[in-house]
């Protein structure tokens, strides 16, 4: 990289994030335990591996999350075109090139928080508008809250997330198949062989996408059931439950309610990481496509499904779908939403 990056500390309490400008991107959560300071999220031992970084360890996804089938979408009848960056059919996380490979300006920070932005113009990656766009990483009671937000010019799609891997043993410690799950989502979306939604959804009654009590990460992942098999374990858009008994009011933002979405615990019940969004979806990948060649911090490398993502978003391809809830933003309307990750130790 030609300039150094750019890193920032915050904290609170027994939590505090090293957060850098390159991709607005997480580096390190760190949480005080009983044994000690733990790491729990993944990323390399070299930042200059952060260029890369194919697994998008720790980034700030954006304008769009996710898949879009077909490589591109219609606003209003206007058609816009992607790069087919997965596949040579489909667009993932953007583009290549795209937000989580560029640096962002750090606006503002002290030492709970840190905001960064970026200006992404219009026809940028081929999404229409001059988009601003702003994350801001806040340590508060125990969570790191995590805004989103933007403005546009014109009327245009907005569906970010954060790609950070969690690892409640520690980053490096092995893989999380003995991490235990649960999920408030009855359904999960349909997709065809390339992972794109068309539209239907799935009970998750009776089969291993059934999270709604715990289960273990590896009990069921590699079972003989075609969404797992096609996606090589579990990769898929979980239909968030929005019930009055999951709804987190201390979260709650510009009149939008922010409910708790899922649960994850370490074996040993070390630490327990709770998930909050205002947001329809989200993805729960277990790393299926970590290579087996990355340097972590630990200078350990990184086994395959050695990370699980709890990606909060706008449900893959929603774009396409118009029964799916729409990553639509007007034109000089500000856009915000917000995901929460809440960690609790013995």
């Amino acid at each position: 990289m030609d300039e150094e990056m750019r890193i920032a500390e915050i904290r609170g309490g027994a939590l505090s994030a090293k957060v850098m400008d390159y991709g607005a991107n997480i580096l390190a959560l760190y949480v005080d335990t009983k044994e000690g300071r733990r790491d729990i999220v993944l990323g390399y031992k070299n930042l200059c591996d952060y260029q890369d970084n194919d697994p998008n360890y720790g980034c700030t996804i954006a304008r769009y999350a996710n898949r879009i089938g077909g490589g591109g979408f219609s606003i209003d009848g206007q058609e816009f075109h992607l790069q087919k960056n997965d596949r040579g059919k489909n667009t993932l996380h953007s583009g290549n090139g795209s937000l989580q490979r560029r640096r962002w300006e750090i606006m503002d920070s002290s030492d709970d928080h840190v905001s960064f932005s970026i200006k992404s113009p219009d026809g940028d990656l081929g999404f229409p508008g001059n988009m601003d766009i702003t994350v801001t990483y806040t340590i508060r009671d125990q969570a790191l809250i995590i805004d989103y937000s933007c403005i546009c010019d014109q009327k245009s799609v907005f569906a970010p997330t954060n790609h950070s891997y969690f690892n409640l043993r520690g980053e490096g410690m092995g893989d999380i198949l003995d991490t235990r799950v649960m999920i408030h989502a009855d359904q999960f979306t349909h997709t065809d062989a390339d992972s794109i939604p068309d539209g239907s959804l799935v009970d998750v009654t009776g089969t291993p996408m059934d999270f709604r009590d715990f289960h273990r990460l590896g009990e069921r992942i590699d079972e003989d059931y075609e969404a797992l098999q096609q996606a090589g374990g579990y990769d898929h858009n979980y239909v968030l439950e929005k019930t009055p008994d999951l709804h987190a009011p201390e979260y709650d933002h510009d009149g939008k309610m922010v409910y708790e979405a899922a649960r994850a615990r370490a074996a040993d019940d070390s630490i327990e990481v709770i998930v909050y969004t205002d947001l329809p979806g989200m993805q729960l990948y277990t790393g299926n496509y970590i290579s087996g060649q990355d340097l972590g911090k630990c200078g350990k490398i990184y086994p395959r499904r050695g990370g699980v993502a709890f990606e909060t978003q706008f449900f893959p391809n929603a774009v396409n779908v118009k029964t799916f809830e729409q990553p639509l933003v007007e034109a000089d309307r500000p856009f915000h939403t917000r995901t929460v990750y809440r960690l609790l130790t013995e």
